[in-house]
C-alpha cells in the first residue's frame, strides 16, 4: 500500500467541498425538544423529529433516527413501537460497527462525519434496558429477560470491541503511533442488574437474585467513576414477608444525557515530532514536557501548523434533587440512586478516545501536507496577489473539512433512581415526585387506582426528563 499522492488527496478535497456540509453535525432537529420533554409533551417531541425525518437524518444517520425515535416512544408509552425502532437501532449498530471495522484501516483519512453512525457504547448498552422496560410493561418477562442478559454480554466484550478497532488501525500504512484503545472500567449496570434481580426474584430463584445483589456490589467496588454516589440500601430486595405482601417497586428517571461538543487545538511540527498544547494528554493519556505534549512522527520537518477538532462528552445539568414515592394515606419512602447513565456515557467513551485522537491527528497531517505540496505546485507560476488567494482558498478548504464527529442521540435519561415499599394488595393512589434545590417541588407523576398483587412484578416506571 502506498501513500496517496499529495495532488490525489487535494484533488479528493476538492471534490469533498460541496457536500461540506455532510463534515458537520446539524442538530438543528432538536430545538424546542428539551423542553417539550420537561413538560412530559413527549406526543409533540415525536411529531417534531418525524417531520424533519427525510431531511434532519441522510441515510448515514439512520441509528441516530432509531435511537431517538424509539427513546421518544417509550417516554410516550408506546411500548410495542419503541421496541420496533429500538430493535433497528441496534441491528444498524451492529451492522454499521463491523463496516467500520472492515475500512478501519483504509479510512483513517475520511472525516467521521461521513461515515455511518455505529453508537456510542452507552446507548448501545442501554437500549436494551430499555426494551427490557418495553416488554415488562407488556407483560413478556420472557423477552424481558432477554434483553437483560444482551446488557451483561455487551458489557464483557466492550475491551475486546476496541482492542479490534486498534488491531485495523495499527494495518494502516499512514499510523506513525501505535494505536491503543482506552483501559475499560465499564463492567456492571447496576441498572440491568436490578432489573434481572427483579425477575429472578418474580420466579422465585433466590440464588440468582443474590448473585445479581452481589454483582451490584461489585459495580460499586470497580467503577468508582460511575457510581460516584452512596450504593443504595437493597436490603428490602431479599425481605422474606410473613404473612405475604406484595412489592411496590418503582423506577424513576430524571435529566438527559450527555451531548457531544468539539473542542479545537493546534498543532506545531517540528523535526519528526508533533507538538501540543497539554490538553492533549486527556486523550492520549501520556505525561506533558512544559505543558507541551510531544508526539513522534518520523519523516515529518519542522514549521507546519494544523488544527484538528476533538469530541468530547458534555453532562446537562438536571433541575433534580431527590425523588420520593407517595402511596397516598399509607406511606412516603425517598427513591435512592441507582444508575448514572451520564458517568457511563463518559466513561465508555474514555475508551475510544485515543483512538479518535491519533486518527484525527494522522488525518489532518495528510491533509495538511498534501495541501502544503498542492499549493506548492498550483502557484509556482502565479503571482504574487493570485498565489496568496490560491493559498488561502486551499487553507479554508482543508479546514472546512476538519470537525470533530458530535452525533449522538438526544432522548436517553441521565440517572436512574429505584424505591421498593411492600404493600397488602389492593388498588392504590401513588404519587412520585420530584423536587429541586431547597425542596422546590417540580414536577408531580400522579398513578390512581394501581393494582398490586402479591404474585406479580409490580413495577411503577416514571421520568422527569429534566
Amino acid at each position: 500500500m502506498r501513500n496517496p499522492s499529495p495532488i490525489l488527496i487535494f484533488a479528493a478535497l476538492l471534490l469533498l467541498l460541496p457536500g461540506c456540509a455532510s463534515l458537520r453535525t446539524d442538530k438543528a432537529q432538536y430545538a424546542g425538544t428539551d423542553k417539550m420533554l420537561a413538560r412530559a409533551d413527549y406526543s409533540a417531541a415525536i411529531r417534531q423529529i418525524e417531520t424533519v425525518k427525510q431531511t434532519a437524518y441522510a441515510h448515514k444517520d439512520r441509528v441516530i433516527y432509531y435511537l431517538d425515535i424509539g427513546m421518544l416512544h417509550h417516554w410516550n408509552g408506546n411500548y410495542a413501537k419503541s421496541n420496533e425502532m429500538l430493535e433497528k437501532a441496534e441491528r444498524g449498530i451492529e451492522e454499521n460497527f463491523t463496516k467500520s471495522l472492515t475500512r478501519s484501516a483504509s479510512s483513517l483519512i475520511m472525516n467521521d462525519n461521513v461515515l455511518a453512525y455505529a453508537g456510542e457504547d452507552y446507548e448501545d448498552i442501554y437500549l436494551n434496558a430499555f426494551k427490557a422496560l418495553n416488554y415488562l410493561a407488556l407483560g413478556q418477562n420472557d423477552a424481558a429477560f432477554v434483553e437483560v442478559r444482551r446488557i451483561n454480554n455487551k458489557l464483557v466484550q466492550l475491551a475486546s470491541k476496541y482492542d479490534k478497532v486498534a488491531h485495523k488501525m495499527n494495518q494502516a500504512e499512514e499510523a506513525h503511533e501505535t494505536f491503543v484503545p482506552g483501559k475499560s472500567y465499564f463492567q456492571e449496570s447496576a441498572l440491568g442488574r436490578y432489573l434481572s434481580m427483579m425477575l429472578y426474584r418474580a420466579d422465585y430463584k433466590w440464588d440468582d437474585v443474590r448473585i445479581d445483589l452481589e454483582k451490584i456490589d461489585r459495580g460499586w467496588k470497580i467503577q468508582p467513576d460511575i457510581y460516584t454516589f452512596p450504593r443504595p440500601n437493597l436490603s428490602r430486595s431479599t425481605q422474606r414477608i410473613n404473612p405475604p405482601k406484595a412489592r411496590l417497586n418503582v423506577i424513576a428517571f430524571t435529566g438527559l444525557a450527555p451531548d457531544k461538543k468539539a473542542t479545537t487545538f493546534y498543532i506545531h511540527t517540528e523535526e519528526n515530532v508533533i507538538v501540543f498544547a497539554s490538553s492533549s494528554e486527556n486523550y492520549l493519556g501520556k505525561q506533558n514536557l512544559s505543558g507541551l505534549s510531544i508526539i513522534p512522527w518520523y519523516g515529518i520537518t519542522e514549521g507546519y501548523h494544523f488544527k484538528i477538532q476533538l469530541p468530547y462528552m458534555e453532562r446537562k445539568p438536571s433541575r433534580v434533587a431527590s425523588i420520593e414515592v407517595e402511596v397516598v394515606g399509607r406511606v412516603v419512602e425517598p427513591l435512592q440512586r441507582l444508575e448514572s447513565l451520564e458517568n457511563a456515557a463518559i466513561e465508555a467513551f474514555s475508551i475510544q478516545k485515543p483512538l479518535i485522537f491519533l486518527k484525527t491527528i494522522t488525518r489532518a497531517v495528510l491533509k495538511g501536507l498534501a495541501a502544503e505540496k498542492a499549493k506548492q505546485n498550483m502557484t509556482k507560476n502565479m503571482d504574487g496577489g493570485m498565489a496568496f488567494f490560491t493559498r488561502l482558498a486551499a487553507d479554508l478548504l482543508v479546514a472546512s473539512t476538519e470537525h470533530a464527529d458530535l452525533r449522538v442521540s438526544r432522548f436517553f435519561p441521565a440517572e436512574a433512581a429505584i424505591g421498593e415499599i411492600h404493600l397488602n394488595e389492593g388498588l392504590y393512589d401513588i404519587r412520585i415526585k420530584y423536587y429541586g434545590a431547597h425542596g422546590k417541588l417540580l414536577h408531580t407523576d400522579e398513578r390512581n387506582d394501581v393494582n398490586i398483587e402479591v404474585n406479580r412484578l409490580n413495577l411503577i416506571e416514571s421520568a422527569y426528563l429534566n
